[in-house]
């Protein structure tokens, strides 16, 4: 059984020895586990080459960046995915029910029970998570750029491109087709989710299920920038108000049309620049993945 790490993962980079402590848990599940350490941007490469090869199972570990791109390669596939929660949030494994426990979790792969999962998709870029148009993706490639020329840890550079980003802070004027009806919104952030996210305080932004076959969909009301950092601190602070955020319910399938050229867009916390119109849809129990 292969097992791919990514390198520079959070638990990787923090255990020089995470590989032989990977090797040694499954060994005590009673699997033969033959342990990689890759970089983050082989993943997806790497999977689609073992799902070619028709294996019935691969093993990745990392954070939700990593187990989004080998879902990317996997999606479709008859090749199931076992994921091993090393990163810092892990909330695709968190909405799973998957323990972050590196022994509870090789032996719940060691299990092989796997079951079929939705992903969503975007212009044909397969995210788990989520997506944003707006002031987030800002924030995230103003993030990276200090992380990569100034070598700042991520909570310091992301609280610098939040500051950035409110000065630079504007709306985007979206035409949406949701299903088949169509409206024009102003909006600082559009979120686009794979299923239902909670916003209630007793779980926000956690999902109860990935498996509902639907997308979430959020539209922030448009505001002033008082107003923004306002509903932004009351949304940490998990306070958010009804008027704050419109959600657009039972939603397969979402149109994102602008004016402009190209739209800044966050898919698991990767930003990409991609032509309008974007299109966002559900696919249904695509994914096979070793989960309780």
């Amino acid at each position: 059984m292969k097992v791919l790490i990514n390198a520079q993962g959070g638990a990787a980079s923090r255990d020089a020895g995470i590989g032989k402590h990977v090797g040694e848990a499954f060994r005590k599940a009673g699997l033969d586990a033959k342990v990689e350490l890759i970089a983050g941007g082989d993943c997806a490469v790497r999977c689609k080459a073992i799902a070619e090869r028709g294996e019935k199972l691969v093993v990745v570990g990392g954070g939700d960046g990593t187990i989004s791109a080998a879902a990317s390669a996997l999606v479709g596939t008859k090749t199931a995915l076992g994921i091993l929660p090393l990163g810092t949030l892990n909330h695709f494994a968190r909405d799973l029910g998957i323990p972050t426990d590196l022994q509870e979790a090789a032996k719940l792969i060691a299990s092989k029970k796997d079951r079929p999962v939705d992903v969503a998709e975007m212009n044909g870029r397969i995210f788990i998570n989520n997506s944003a148009i707006g002031v987030y993706p800002l924030m995230v490639r103003d993030r990276e750029s200090q992380q990569e020329r100034l070598g700042r840890n991520k909570k310091l550079a992301m609280i610098v491109a939040s500051l950035r980003t409110l000065v630079r802070f504007r709306h985007q004027r979206l035409t949406l087709t949701v299903n088949d009806e169509k409206a024009r919104v102003d909006t600082p952030l559009l979120f686009v989710g794979n299923n239902d996210y909670r916003v209630d305080l007793g779980a926000p932004g956690q999902r109860d299920s990935v498996e509902d076959g639907r997308l979430s969909v959020f539209v922030m009301r448009k505001k002033t920038r008082a107003g923004f950092i306002a509903a932004s601190v009351r949304a940490l602070l998990n306070r958010a108000r009804p008027e704050d955020m419109v959600q657009l319910e039972d939603v397969q399938r979402l149109r994102v049309a602008s004016s402009r050229g190209a739209l800044s867009v966050s898919l698991d916390g990767e930003v990409v620049r991609e032509a309008p119109p974007l299109d966002y849809k559900i696919r249904r129990k695509a994914l096979r993945v070793i989960a309780p």
